[in-house]
């Protein structure tokens, strides 16, 4: 089939070109059968332009009328990439991101075909995962190239109700089908994707986590035991750091140890310490206040005694049991189970950031030691990312250094990290743009639709303006894991696999009534014994 011409090019420029269309031509094509060609020449359609033996292709980011032509249409173009002509039948093959010459002002403008589409969304070969429909057509599957997603971090974006965790859900299950023997750590702050990954995930929170309080690093000490600000903060550490140091030489695994460090993940017990910091107390001269002791002493019993930090420091955690919970967090092996979700609903909340923190250190700290290994890459998810990674520098936090670190360093070492947000201008700067693939859902808010912008690569232009109108479970992918950037319609989700985050339905169920008297009694008792 020919080609349909709907125009020609009327400007070049790097930052964004400009073509000449025929308004009636539009319009004759929009009743074409062929979904693409109707959409031919609207703002985030795809267009093609003839250069030698090759084909050119361009988003549409804008329309206006020519003011001095009626008729006709002033759009402005960004060039996506170029692939080969098939001499028998036209058809463009082996199609890859970029251009290497651009065409000249006055070079046709032509619509671009479903079947065009269809070669220049086809798989490259590489290992990929389909998730949906591309848009505006009906049958061309949208592909995320796995290696190069993961490998340079992926952020999904979207504001509440547009079906971001079933997306995520989605985009999760197809990796585990594709490498049931991978490694993925899921932080869920709100326990919705147990639901999801009951056949093929390891489920854990505070019931069954057991994450052992001696695998804190020194600064996560700090932030659990110390209450003091400033200069009494400072002293308070400086006390905690001698007696925690003190504490860990007493096992026995110390005393293999070279360097033994307040850092080192060596087993200690919690009376250990506090024994620790009473001698030092004892020792002290009567000039010198005791108070700093008292501060550490109490916050360290409190914690001991509080059973909502059961999870963490409880007494029956003091066995060397690192290669056992290292093992079961990060699915080594997976046996047919490469997901873990780490609940974190249940913990009390100022402690639930240090846990996240815990993990997420483990991650980058397992990849840098096993460097001279068969390496195994891990994949941390972190729901609700703009709480452990935010904006603000006012707050120290160890979970936003340690996040910051892996988005900046994690790919060198196997550490791919995928962020899920509702508010991206509430994450902290860099970061975003540290994630080589973005995917957008709706954003509805218009600081948050500019930080994206910002983040996103200058050929997505053309989509980004459509983000505010995305129906749910819609979104906008460019980067690394995609050959250009699409539009995509997500698949649906069986109702086994998808999370427990449906908006409840206020008519139907204030329509119910009945057992109130048994409903409260259970989530009294539940509410007492905190979930146990």
């Amino acid at each position: 089939m020919a080609p349909m011409n709907i125009g020609e090019i009327i400007e070049i420029s790097g930052a964004g070109s400009q073509i000449l269309v025929d308004a009636q031509r539009l319009n004759e094509l929009s009743q074409d059968s062929d979904p693409s060609v109707a959409m031919a020449g609207q703002v985030g359609s795809q267009v093609k332009v003839k250069l030698g033996n090759r084909w050119l292709l361009a988003s549409v980011r804008t329309q206006r009328m020519d003011m001095n032509h009626k008729g006709l249409i002033v759009a402005q173009i960004d060039f996506l990439g170029e692939g080969e002509e098939e001499k028998l039948t036209g058809k463009i093959y082996n199609f890859r991101r970029g251009v290497t010459r651009y065409p000249v002002p006055g070079s046709a403008v032509y619509a671009t075909t479903s079947a065009d589409l269809k070669q220049i969304y086809a798989s490259d070969g590489r290992a990929n995962i389909q998730i949906g429909k591309v848009y505006p057509t009906n049958d061309i599957r949208g592909a995320l190239y796995v290696d190069a997603m993961l490998g340079k971090h992926f952020a999904l974006l979207g504001s509440t109700g547009t079906g971001k965790s079933t997306s995520a859900a989605l985009i999760l299950h197809r990796i585990c089908d594709l490498a049931p023997e991978g490694h993925i750590v899921m932080v869920d702050p709100h326990g919705e994707y147990s639901a999801a990954f009951k056949t093929n995930g390891a489920l854990y929170d505070v019931n069954n986590l057991a994450l052992p309080y001696w695998m804190m690093n020194f600064e996560e000490h700090c932030e659990v035991f110390l209450t003091s600000e400033g200069q009494d903060r400072t002293t308070d550490a400086d006390i905690l750091s001698r007696c925690l140091l003190a504490a860990r030489s007493k096992n026995r695994l110390a005393q293999s140890i070279k360097k033994l460090t307040v850092d080192s993940p060596i087993p200690y017990l919690m009376s250990d310490l506090l024994a620790q910091i009473q001698d030092a107390m004892g020792k002290l001269d009567k000039s010198n206040s005791n108070a700093p002791f008292m501060r550490l002493k109490g916050k360290i019993e409190e914690i001991k005694a509080d059973p909502r930090y059961g999870f963490m420091f409880s007494g029956m955690l003091v066995g060397d049991t690192m290669a056992d919970f290292i093992s079961k967090i990060f699915r080594l092996p997976s046996e047919g189970k490469p997901i873990s979700i780490i609940d974190v609903s249940g913990i009390p909340s100022d402690i639930t950031s240090t846990v996240v923190a815990v993990l997420s250190r483990l991650v980058f700290d397992y990849a840098i030691w096993s460097r001279n290994e068969p390496q195994r890459p891990v994949l941390l998810v972190c729901e609700e990312a703009h709480r452990y990674i935010p904006s603000s520098e006012h707050e120290h936090s160890v979970v936003r250094d340690v996040l910051s670190r892996i988005a900046k360093e994690g790919r060198k070492y196997g550490v791919s990290l995928g962020l899920i947000t509702q508010r991206p201008s509430d994450l902290a700067e860099g970061v975003l743009s540290q994630c080589g693939t973005i995917i957008s859902m709706r954003l509805n808010n218009d600081r948050d639709q500019a930080f994206v912008r910002a983040a996103m690569p200058e050929g997505a232009r053309g989509f980004l303006d459509a983000i505010p109108a995305l129906r749910n479970r819609e979104c906008i992918v460019c980067g690394e894991g995609v050959s250009i950037p699409i539009r995509v319609s997500f698949d649906d989700l069986e109702a086994k696999r998808r999370p427990a985050s449906d908006d409840p339905s206020f008519t139907e169920l204030w329509n119910e009534t009945g057992g109130e008297d048994q409903i409260l009694e259970r989530v009294v008792d539940r509410w007492r014994n905190q979930g146990r």
